[in-house]
């Protein structure tokens, strides 16, 4: 590993270059909008927590309904800075919560390809692979869908 004197100079002549900051800012106003569209069309169902800037590796939004909650279990709509995708995320209150999930989720469709839990979730799917800001309404009725769809998909196997 590089010394840190070494790294605090490659992030000060990144920041001050400008790009990255203003890339990251743009990230998470539509990661916003997607959180203020997906409330917008499940209000009634869902409710919604904050936006979790992250640290340059993911930023997120969570929402859960009322069983969910009371399995102490949340989703997350998940901007994945390194790949540049969104995702969805189920995730348990606390480790242990998150332990007692993967058990239970371990051979489903989603984690059928994993050996170990994910980092932070239970599990984690793909909702968009490629960011299309061009298309912007397309994307966000894109992951409003497919995470309402998921969330349908999982809960029977709870």
């Amino acid at each position: 590993m590089k010394s840190i004197p070494t790294l605090l100079h490659h992030y000060q002549r990144e920041i001050q270059n400008k790009k990255i900051a203003q890339a990251y800012h743009f990230l998470l106003r539509f990661l916003l909008q997607a959180k203020a569209d997906f409330a917008l069309h499940h209000k009634d169902q869902y409710t919604f927590g904050n936006l979790a800037p992250g640290y340059l590796d993911y930023s997120y939004f969570s929402f859960f309904d009322r069983e969910l909650r009371e399995k102490k279990l949340r989703c997350g709509i998940v901007l994945n800075h390194e790949k540049l995708q969104i995702e969805f995320w189920l995730m348990g209150q606390n480790a242990k919560i998150q332990q007692e999930y993967w058990k239970v989720l371990k051979k489903s469709k989603w984690n059928a390809h994993r050996t170990t839990m994910p980092q932070y979730a239970i599990l984690e799917t793909v909702l968009l692979d490629e960011l299309n800001f061009d298309k912007l309404e397309t994307m966000l009725l894109a992951i409003r869908t497919k995470a309402i769809q998921t969330v349908e998909e999982i809960k029977p196997l709870l």
